[in-house]
């Protein structure tokens, strides 16, 4: 949910910022959207590789190198959060994303099977770990939108 917030208060900003400032480029949701993305996905990926250790829970246990895969998938994130910015690699970054939220989406299954606490310190109640399954499909919407 934190990163949903992240994502709408960004594109609401820059949609503000662009009728505010009559800069047509970022009057246009899909524009505020992409780049909320892009904005909270290399937001994400550099807290991997700042803090993997408060990630490794998520996946100890269930993959080999769980420290590795951390490190791997926010590297993932940053490239893939650039490349919506970048006109010619949108769809390929959009595909990108999707595929990483499909393969992170068991992790999270397992946080909220396991009672484990939410990632980033966040309320580690049943309700937030099973309600962040729900935002899975809505990044992916999200993305899709954004491209398109």
């Amino acid at each position: 949910m934190a990163f949903f917030s992240g994502l709408c208060s960004i594109m609401l900003l820059l949609w503000a910022i662009g009728h505010l400032l009559g800069i047509s480029s970022l009057q246009a949701l899909s524009m505020d959207a992409r780049i909320a993305a892009a904005v909270m996905f290399v937001l994400i990926g550099v807290a991997h590789l700042i803090s993997p250790r408060k990630l490794v829970y998520m996946i100890e246990g269930m993959l080999p190198f769980p420290f590795s895969l951390v490190i791997f998938t926010g590297i993932l994130e940053i490239l893939l959060g650039v490349g919506l910015l970048i006109p010619a690699f949108q769809y390929y970054a959009g595909w990108g994303l999707t595929i990483l939220l499909i393969a992170m989406f068991p992790a999270n299954i397992r946080v909220a099977v396991k009672k484990l606490p939410a990632p980033g310190g966040l309320p580690a109640k049943p309700w937030y770990t099973w309600s962040r399954l729900l935002f899975q499909p809505l990044y992916i919407w999200w993305i899709w939108w954004a491209i398109y």
